[in-house]
């Protein structure tokens, strides 16, 4: 990799990082979500991630108030912890909409 691939895989890296903690959260807000459905979610939807990134970010949404967990019985072994979208994380959600919808049409315009 080049230098400007090298530096523009890092910039990428960055938005990715700033973008990951909405998609988590909007993923959580129908029904409450294991975590390894969460990281399938992303990457079906082509957003790289690895486990190492999304539980310090679900440890982080929860004690944001964003998310929050319940144990679910599994028929595989123990229970499972499922994440769910808070009150206070649906309007966060309704206020990114609102931000990222503005964020593409200066995308748009440039």
């Amino acid at each position: 990799m080049n230098e400007n691939e090298l530096y523009a895989e890092q910039l990428a890296t960055q938005l990715r990082k700033g973008f990951l903690a909405y998609c988590v959260v909007k993923i959580c807000k129908s029904t409450p979500q294991y975590t390894s459905d969460i990281i399938r979610r992303l990457r079906e939807a082509e957003l790289v991630v690895v486990e190492g990134t999304i539980y310090p970010l679900l440890s982080r949404l929860q004690r944001d108030g964003l998310l929050a967990h319940e144990w679910q019985e599994s028929e595989h072994g123990p229970p499972r912890k499922y994440y769910k979208t808070t009150m206070r994380g649906e309007e966060i959600l309704t206020l990114m909409n609102k931000k990222i919808t503005a964020l593409n049409a200066t995308l748009k315009k440039l």
